[in-house]
């Protein structure tokens, strides 16, 4: 399990942040302040720093310097407000590895935590399986006891949300979110019938995928 070290403080952000990467099944450390943020990644218990640079006590660039200063190669994930090129530059001069502006969308952010843990190692999968079904995210190519699946690339999308949670609940409105980058209002046949031809096109592994009445759906472990 990756360990990511987030500080951020404000709690708007913070909290929904942490509880996507949580069910994403990162083990996540929250701090608020420049100081606790720098003990934290100095302490040899993370893979990846995701750094605010308006953080109290020390700012996100100082933290940065404080870091690379010391011979750290952590990965360094910065949140910011702060997206003229000079800003950028100044933060990458200082160490970080990539920026994320705010406001973001979840599912971007998550794919640049994924990408900077695979560039250091981190143990994040590129091959998901579950029962019969096998999903490489390095070629997005989706097999069903060895026979590929013809998917669109928004039923790529749901699987995938599926799999990474597979024994939970995705609920309607994340996959609203984050796969049509939309807010759920209410219903829509656009998820279901999505969800009915990925049943469908996977064959009898379909059935893995339940619905939760009101809720969402989920991938089942075993069926």
């Amino acid at each position: 399990m990756s360990r990511v070290l987030v500080a951020e403080d404000d709690p708007d952000i913070s909290e929904p942040l942490v509880r996507a990467l949580r069910r994403e099944g990162y083990d996540v450390t929250l701090v608020t302040t420049g100081p606790a943020a720098l003990t934290g990644a100095l302490g040899g218990q993370v893979d990846l720093l995701l750094l605010d640079l308006g953080l109290p006590g020390m700012d996100g660039l100082e933290v940065c310097r404080s870091l690379r200063g010391r011979g750290s190669s952590l990965p360094v994930l910065v949140l910011t407000a702060r997206t003229d090129e000079a800003d950028l530059v100044v933060g990458l001069d200082a160490g970080a590895d990539d920026y994320v502006g705010k406001p973001f969308r979840v599912a971007e952010l998550l794919a640049r935590v994924r990408a900077q843990l695979r560039r250091s190692g981190g143990p994040e999968p590129d091959v998901l399986s579950v029962g019969e079904i096998t999903f490489d995210q390095r070629s997005r190519r989706v097999t069903v006891e060895g026979s590929v699946a013809q998917l669109t690339p928004k039923e790529y999308e749901v699987l995938l949300m599926l799999m990474r949670r597979v024994g939970t609940v995705v609920g309607r409105d994340e996959l609203m979110r984050e796969v049509w980058r939309t807010e759920w209002l209410g219903a829509t046949k656009t998820l279901d019938m999505h969800v009915s031809t990925l049943r469908r096109k996977l064959g009898d592994a379909g059935s893995r995928i339940t619905t939760v009445r009101g809720v969402g759906f989920r991938l089942e472990k075993a069926l």
